[in-house]
């Protein structure tokens, strides 16, 4: 049984400099054809995980998810016809008498009251804006399509639609960023009240502008002034109320992700659209990361599938120890019983403790987190 879904709308109305996930400019031409991509791999999807004859009575409720997530790109730089048509062909194919949560990116700017309105009555529980920083300077250099002022016009219209739980993406990080302005966009973000604020710290991904800027010198990584930054936010935005739970993820009781929550434990999910990645058991596999051909292969019936792994039992455990560190849940002594000497010398550097046979972050621990994972790889 697979409980949780992940949608890939790769389109953009522009290629943001500093983003790896794949992604395309908008092609108003190929949109529709797309949509019925991605509810054809759906249903394709659910008739290949009940094919055992034996379980064809299960057909509807082989894919009955607790959640959905659609990403990219830009979800919603869709029409509220494609919209319409892509989450209404969902609730048609889908047994979601146990959706728990039904998450969707939004960029400011791309969110219309209309377009809001029809995402909750189509039964979107979840919107996660991409704000990142609310210094216009700032949004320019990241390359966003939008201002402070949209930004907020947008938080305002989600919640004027009827949404409850709103996400608002932040990063810290950014090329002449000073800790003032961090503070700002914190306060900023703090006195609009979302229910879960994801705060990133900026990584220079390879295939990326800001990646070739970062070789060329143009862009300097500082270890220390991003702890810096980090520091602020977990002080500024727990004071306020919000939950550490992840090292990238803070919310109010009750609104951590469910989603995400099930990466992190690695469960299993299935990937729909152009670059999506699936993990079902001990298999993995990826779709090809083209929209154009992505669209052919599944309309004329073939595989989208790109490539495809094994994974071990070796390999699911470290999955699970990496990402579980970055929670507040921790990890098992029995998944660390392997490593004494390296949790030992993690705990006398003040970096990780034990409570009734849990191992967590210290907050020291959480600004090295990448590197404490490193030490059970």
């Amino acid at each position: 049984m697979i409980r949780h879904i992940y949608v890939h709308i790769p389109f953009c109305a522009r290629i943001c400099p500093y983003c790896a996930f794949y992604k395309d400019l908008l092609d108003r031409s190929q949109t529709w054809r797309f949509c019925e991509a991605i509810l054809r791999e759906l249903q394709d999807q659910g008739a290949v995980l009940v094919s055992s004859p034996r379980r064809q009575v299960e057909s509807r409720r082989s894919l009955c998810p607790t959640t959905i997530y659609f990403g990219g790109g830009t979800p919603t730089a869709l029409t509220t016809g494609q919209l319409e048509l892509l989450l209404g062909g969902f609730r048609e194919r889908l047994d979601l008498s146990h959706l728990e949560e039904w998450t969707m990116e939004a960029n400011p700017g791309s969110v219309s009251a209309r377009k809001a309105v029809l995402l909750q009555s189509l039964g979107v529980t979840r919107l996660s804006l991409g704000v990142q920083s609310w210094d216009d300077g700032l949004l320019q250099l990241l390359g966003r399509e939008h201002s402070a002022a949209q930004a907020e016009q947008s938080f305002h219209l989600l919640r004027g639609a009827g949404f409850t739980n709103i996400n608002i993406d932040l990063m810290f990080g950014l090329p002449g960023q000073t800790i003032e302005q961090w503070k700002l966009t914190l306060e900023k973000t703090i006195a609009l009240g979302p229910d879960h604020i994801s705060a990133y710290c900026l990584t220079y991904e390879e295939d990326t502008e800001f990646f070739l800027r970062h070789a060329r010198g143009e862009f300097r990584q500082h270890a220390d002034a991003d702890a810096d930054f980090f520091e602020v936010a977990m002080a500024m935005l727990e004071a306020a109320g919000y939950e550490h739970y992840e090292i990238s993820n803070y919310a109010r009781p009750g609104f951590a992700s469910v989603h995400n929550r099930a990466y992190w434990l690695g469960e299993n999910y299935l990937g729909i659209g152009p670059s999506a990645v699936s993990t079902l058991g001990k298999q993995r596999w990826q779709n090809v990361s083209d929209y154009r051909s992505y669209i052919d292969r599944v309309l004329s019936g073939q595989s989208p599938v790109g490539s495809s792994e094994d994974l071990t039992i070796e390999m699911k455990r470290m999955e699970r120890i990496a990402l579980s560190l970055r929670t507040r849940d921790g990890v098992s002594a029995s998944d660390l019983k392997h490593f004494a000497q390296q949790t030992n010398e993690l705990i006398a550097l003040g970096l990780l403790r034990e409570a009734k046979g849990i191992f967590v972050l210290t907050r020291r621990g959480k600004a090295l987190a990448d590197s404490v994972a490193e030490a059970f790889v």
